[in-house]
């Protein structure tokens, strides 16, 4: 992924972690599943692409908020989004913190999106529709590549929260609710570069 000056897409890769306390409460079902011993740096690989999908899906709901062109539906669910895609940070940077390295935060990487994005409802459903659909196809790819078994069942929680919200996104935009039996796992390469469409 595209960062500031101070990071490139390869730095972030090599990066890691999170906070996972909030107000003295671990978040996520992933959060105490992390042992710098036992993850294999091929998981650490995933996990970090998945820390740094959370980190651009949180700022582009934050700004598609932020816009207020919104109806109070969408903007109802702009907000859930948000909110599950911080939860989500939180418990997949949990296993990077797990093994005491530093997480990667959004001061780390400068976002950018097409011209137009926050302008009206159309384009910010059609936007987090593409966005969601790739993180979807990111956490696909990491339950088919990473080895460390505890991971897999929060992993698997959280493609199903993201697979929810290609399915609300796809119906604002005039797509069936659902369609694939069989939707689409991206490696973690594919991942790297459909997700750095969206860094300066």
């Amino acid at each position: 992924m595209g960062m500031d000056a101070s990071l490139t897409r390869a730095q972030l890769l090599a990066r890691s972690g999170a906070a996972v306390l909030v107000g003295g409460v671990t978040l996520g079902p992933l959060a105490d599943d992390a042992d710098a011993a036992a993850v294999p740096a091929s998981d650490l690989a995933y996990v970090r692409l998945l820390v740094g999908a959370e980190l651009l899906a949180s700022d582009f709901y934050q700004q598609a908020i932020t816009a207020s062109v919104a109806s109070p539906a969408v903007a109802k669910y702009l907000k859930r989004a948000y909110f599950n895609e911080q939860e989500h940070y939180q418990s997949v940077a949990g296993i990077i913190r797990g093994t005491g390295a530093v997480p990667a935060t959004a001061a780390d990487i400068d976002f950018s999106y097409p011209d137009g994005s926050f302008e009206s409802e159309a384009s910010i459903s059609k936007l987090a529709l593409q966005l969601e659909s790739t993180i979807l196809g990111a956490y696909l790819g990491a339950l088919g590549g990473i080895q460390t078994q505890s991971f897999l069942t929060g992993l698997g929680q959280i493609a199903a929260c993201e697979a929810q919200h290609v399915s609300y996104f796809s119906s604002e935009t005039g797509g069936k609710v659902f369609d694939l039996s069989f939707p689409p796992a991206l490696t973690i390469a594919q991942a790297s570069d459909a997700l750095d469409a969206y860094t300066a």
